[in-house]
């Protein structure tokens, strides 16, 4: 369950990196609010997972998918330039993040 647990804290968190750039610098109050909530229940989902998982783990994996998850929707939704070089280093991010999870706790 603190894979499941792993993996909704890491979607909310994307979700949160979303909202806080529609909420344009906190000028505007609904994604400012849900951007707030997100984080909030994000780090909550994380420290259920933490309650089975190595904090580390737990922690690279949830800043990894994140990271990834966030870039790859602001080159969709914002137009943001993905670069061969930027591409190669999610790449990277998303090879370390399944190396994790398949490593599992025991490495």
């Amino acid at each position: 369950m603190a894979w499941v647990f792993l993996a909704l804290a890491s979607i909310v968190e994307i979700v949160m990196a979303l909202a806080l750039k529609y909420a344009e610098g906190w000028t505007r109050l609904g994604p400012s609010v849900i951007g707030v909530v997100a984080a909030l229940a994000s780090v909550f989902l994380l420290t259920l997972a933490m309650r089975e998982l190595p904090a580390g783990i737990a922690y690279a994996i949830w800043t990894g998918i994140g990271s990834a998850g966030i870039t790859l929707l602001g080159v969709v939704l914002f137009g943001d330039s993905l670069s061969p070089a930027r591409l190669a280093c999610i790449a990277m991010i998303v090879v370390a993040v399944a190396g994790l999870r398949l490593l599992g706790t025991e490495g």
